[in-house]
């Protein structure tokens, strides 16, 4: 089976890189977020890649060469000089996040946290760390650990237990 790997992209072709894997028939995901933008003369709510620079692929490592001469494609995320995969489990947390409905937005990464588990709403059984915001709610944070990026979202204090 094919696993989900971080492609670098050159800066602002994220989704230009998205619509050519597409095109070639591989499955890739863009995770993105609205966001205002605001111009000098307007103001409109855009959406933006959640990991700016990245793209994800379900790719055989073995076959990389169609998606390294993809359009925008800078290269294979990995570790050192090897090539990681990102599991399954974060790409699909980051998924459930953007489905939910819930405002999320880019967090930068937390390597240390008190990890802990969604029991009510609809992030229900998504494990992440929290962090306390600026405001008196709290946030869910779920991480790509590779790409060593998070996303954060609001989430309510009693829906949450702490997993040891």
């Amino acid at each position: 089976m094919n696993s989900w790997y971080g492609l670098r992209t050159k800066s602002r072709f994220e989704k230009v890189t998205a619509a050519s894997l597409t095109h070639k028939g591989y499955e890739q995901y863009l995770p993105c977020y609205r966001r205002r933008h605001r111009w000098s003369d307007r103001e409109k709510e855009i959406a933006s890649p959640l990991f700016p620079g990245y793209v994800f692929c379900r790719f055989d490592l073995l076959h990389r060469l169609p998606i390294l001469t993809t359009p925008g494609v800078v290269g294979v995320v990995g570790l050192g000089r090897g090539l990681a995969a990102i599991p399954d489990e974060e790409i699909t947390a980051i998924q459930t996040v953007l489905e939910s409905g819930l405002a999320s937005e880019p967090w930068p990464y937390l390597p240390e946290g008190q990890r802990i588990r969604i029991e009510e709403g609809a992030l229900t059984g998504l494990e992440g760390i929290v962090v306390k915001s600026r405001k008196p709610e709290w946030r869910l944070v779920v991480s790509i650990t590779l790409l060593q990026r998070s996303v954060a979202v609001e989430i309510d204090r009693a829906w949450v237990i702490a997993i040891q």
